[in-house]
């Protein structure tokens, strides 16, 4: 069973029906790109624009990214057999961010689980049980895929036998390239729904903070199932979690969220992982605050509760890194929100709130 269900805007309280004055009239459209349904709105005189712009931005983006693609960047680096390819911009960023954020993960994070994904059925939605043998041996074609940027040529090359799967990290990158839109476009109150990534760009029109329904892992089928709803205003929200998508075999439920150390669904004791950043915090060690907000919600998820916690504080620690907070909805019941994050649990959830400083 294949589920989108992640991060859902509660738009009905945002827009005020009918109390929108003619300067804040709004514009807004569905995608489906990333083989995820997307929603774009926006605020303003030049709303229209904007959305349409970025809604261009995402398909580009689609386009090079999708493994499902033959004709895309990442499909046709996958088949080069080693060879140095001429690539896009974008597959060059997120080759190196990838591997940045494998690094900063111990591994946790890894662009190069395309053969393991793939013997799983994720990516093909032909899902099955691989071998145990057959993971041992594809675990031997990760981690370490050699890889060469010359981004003097906008050339890639990867070690021949390797191959590379952005699904962890693509949206969150196409949510920082919709935020530039918004701004370019002088967009001030905006929101992007790309699957499980959020942008909450600025605040509502009425100024308050946008409103965002985390979904409850226990029900995953009800569109009003939140486990609560967490206020932001001009920054980042990327939720990962088991319930997103599944399937299930001989009784036995397999979720999509592979741990590189062992090529099995991951068993860390959460169920999902939200990571919220600003907008605001650039320039640091990735400036890409979407982007990192998307691979380290995977990273996170498979780390489990205390080391999702630990590494979120050395990682908030470093002066030069954009800092991060967490939602943990844990399997035992709980959810665990850290730092002034404004999240209210929806008290029909059953869950009960931790809040780590």
């Amino acid at each position: 069973m294949k589920r989108y269900l992640a991060l859902f805007l509660l738009l009905a309280l945002l827009t005020g029906c009918g109390s929108v004055s003619p300067e804040k009239a709004h514009e807004s459209i569905q995608v489906i790109a990333m083989d995820t349904p997307m929603l774009l709105t926006a605020y303003g005189e030049t709303a229209t624009k904007a959305v349409y712009a970025a809604e261009d931005v995402i398909r580009e983006l689609d386009a090079q990214l999708s493994r499902t693609n033959p004709e895309s960047d990442v499909s046709r680096l996958n088949a080069a057999g080693g060879q140095e390819i001429q690539v896009g911009k974008a597959l060059q960023i997120l080759l190196g961010m990838g591997l940045d954020c494998a690094a900063a993960t111990d591994g946790a994070f890894d662009i190069t689980m395309a053969p393991i994904i793939s013997a799983w059925g994720f990516t093909e939605d032909s899902f099955r049980v691989p071998d145990p043998s057959e993971l041992e041996t594809l675990l031997e074609s990760i981690h370490d895929p050699g890889m060469t940027l010359v981004t003097a040529r906008d050339c890639v090359q990867i070690t021949e036998g390797y191959s590379v799967d952005l699904g962890g990290i693509a949206k969150g990158y196409a949510a920082d390239r919709v935020a530039e839109v918004f701004e370019e476009n002088g967009v001030e109150c905006a929101t992007a729904q790309l699957g499980g990534n959020v942008l909450a760009w600025g605040s509502r029109p009425d100024g308050d903070p946008w409103r965002i329904g985390l979904q409850d892992p226990n029900r995953p089928d009800n569109p009003e199932g939140f486990a609560g709803v967490l206020a932001l205003s001009n920054a980042f929200a990327v939720t990962s979690g088991d319930y997103q998508r599944f399937f299930e075999q001989d009784g036995k439920r397999y979720h999509h969220i592979i741990d590189p150390a062992t090529g099995y669904p991951a068993d860390s004791g959460l169920r999902s992982v939200t990571v919220a950043a600003s907008c605001e915090d650039v320039g640091g060690t990735f400036d890409l605050p979407g982007a990192m907000c998307d691979a380290f919600s995977t990273a996170l998820f498979v780390m489990g509760e205390e080391k999702a916690l630990a590494f979120r504080d050395e990682w908030n620690a470093a002066p030069s890194n954009t800092p991060f907070d967490l939602i943990l909805i844990t399997e035992d019941g709980r959810v665990v929100v850290t730092g002034d994050l404004d999240f209210t649990l929806d008290e029909e959830s059953g869950y009960v709130l931790e809040t780590v400083s």
